[in-house]
């Protein structure tokens, strides 16, 4: 099985973390945010993965410290699950519409860090939740999962509603990027390692 427990504990956020890239259950997500609960409950559900998060952050300062080291322990979490990256598709893309918002990503677990992020978000909150902060966890999360990641708004009006897109087609984007092939034998790449 592939599976991760991560703890991480610094003066700022204390984050204990679980996840199986090989089960869907249970998914039980505590932030203290809860927009942000609840986006990584989509990305859970969508990616069919299970994950649990408890994290206890400094948020009478704000969300910033919590919402970025969760997704550096995400990431963190999801590269060590993923070891060698034997049989893995490697890719994945999706576009996700929410109403009137098209959101679109797309990833390669290349082990090559790199975010793309071109995304506008016209209400600069979402309950306790910055909305500039979703580039802050993507960027935490590929950066520690080591892959190149591009998300996009195509179009869309309602802040709630992209960044819903964003999380969705990362979840969706990642099942296809870790499922395993039986087409492919070894590593995906003509370098023979990720």
């Amino acid at each position: 099985m592939r599976t991760a427990a991560i703890e991480r504990n610094t003066f700022e956020t204390k984050i204990k973390l679980e996840l199986n890239l090989d089960a869907q259950e249970p998914v039980d997500i505590d932030t203290g945010v809860g927009f942000f609960d609840h986006m990584l409950t989509l990305f859970a559900r969508h990616s069919r993965i299970s994950l649990i998060v408890k994290a206890d952050g400094d948020l009478h300062v704000d969300s910033h410290h919590t919402v970025e080291d969760v997704g550096i322990v995400l990431g963190q979490a999801i590269k060590e699950a993923l070891g060698d990256k034997a049989g893995i598709n490697r890719y994945g893309t999706s576009f996700v519409p929410m109403d009137e918002t098209l959101g679109l990503s797309s990833l390669d677990l290349s082990g090559r860090s790199y975010l793309v992020f071109d995304c506008q978000f016209d209400n600069p909150k979402l309950g306790a939740f910055d909305t500039e902060l979703v580039e802050e966890f993507f960027q935490a999360l590929a950066f520690n999962v080591q892959m190149t990641l591009h998300l996009k708004i195509m179009h869309g009006k309602n802040s709630h509603h992209k960044a819903e897109s964003l999380f969705k087609a990362t979840g969706r984007a990642l099942r296809e990027a870790i499922t395993i092939n039986p087409e492919i034998h070894g590593v995906n790449s003509t370098k023979g390692l990720l």
